[in-house]
């Protein structure tokens, strides 16, 4: 059953990095060229080889803390303002709970390809073309721990070891980019994580905010990449992002807004930022197996 669907209509800005991003509880991004590639979307965060949102991998929100951070998060340096403001975002957002119970996200990516992700067992697949025809264009069915799954081009499917498992890895990473533009917020007590106070500063629209800087340490191929967070003063939601190539730049690769929030079953997500969007976004409580499994055109209903 299909909890919500919406389409944005919401710009995003992309410019050329390269960079890698963490990826436990709920995806991470690459760099993404100004026209989005199939191969190359790699830039905008830091990637790693966990897995997202397994469940076996997740705290359990309790009343005494309903959103402990991922393991490996970089408490003992983070500044404890910075964290707290995580934990508003995550309750702006819906909270943790309800991001952890959210199942099966899908959403379009710049136009490039659809994703459908399964969190909590790790299958996700990624289309090219039209979805509804999947005998024309390019699919493949990633479980993203452990690299195994199918792939197919205009209806054939790569059977040759070498082929498929290049194939895999490199759905693994467009669903590592792409998550990452879509869930940012709600990994910033992510593994790996160390997350500062900036201080007050206005966003580029001039909305009072809060401004967080998440560097990373240990985690995928670019650790020294870093981002910061602006988080509105009244909705307690990120509205703006940047990302540095290099933590110690002072100036970053891109600013961009992270705009439009919008009801997705029980939590809010963005599609909004800047100059393109993130389209058809929407979240089921339930899925077929096949969508995972086989070709046939997934029945999004």
């Amino acid at each position: 059953m299909r909890l919500s669907t919406i389409r944005l209509s919401l710009p995003v800005c992309l410019f050329i990095a390269v960079a890698a991003l963490t990826l436990t509880n709920g995806g991470t991004a690459w760099a993404q060229t100004t026209q989005p590639a199939d191969e190359d979307a790699t830039k905008g965060a830091p990637a790693s080889t966990q897995p997202a949102d397994d469940e076996a991998q997740e705290e359990d929100p309790s009343d005494d803390d309903p959103n402990p951070p991922m393991p490996g998060f970089n408490a003992a340096d983070s500044d404890a303002k910075a964290i707290a403001i995580a934990d508003e975002v995550m309750q702006a957002m819906g909270g943790r709970k309800a991001w952890d119970q959210t199942r099966h996200v899908s959403w379009n990516f710049f136009g490039a390809r659809r994703l459908i992700w399964d969190k909590h067992t790790g299958m996700v697949r990624v289309m090219s073309g039209d979805p509804s025809q999947p005998e024309k264009g390019s699919v493949t069915m990633v479980d993203i721990h452990r690299l195994t799954g199918r792939a197919f081009t205009d209806g054939q499917e790569i059977t040759d070891p070498q082929a498929l498992k290049g194939r895999l890895r490199s759905a693994q990473r467009q669903w590592i980019n792409d998550a990452y533009w879509l869930v940012m917020p709600y990994k910033l007590k992510d593994s790996g994580v160390t997350l500062t106070y900036v201080g007050q500063e206005a966003t580029r629209d001039g909305r009072q905010a809060d401004k967080l800087h998440l560097t990373f340490e240990k985690v995928g191929a670019t650790p020294q990449n870093a981002y910061d967070a602006w988080v509105d003063k009244e909705t307690r939601l990120v509205t703006q992002w940047a990302f540095y190539s290099n933590a110690k730049n002072d100036k970053p690769n891109f600013v961009n807004p992270w705009a439009n929030w919008t009801t997705h079953g029980a939590i809010l997500l963005s599609g909004d930022r800047g100059g393109r969007k993130l389209t058809d976004i929407q979240v089921f409580d339930e899925l077929p197996a096949t969508v995972y499994t086989e070709l046939a055109a997934p029945k999004l209903h």
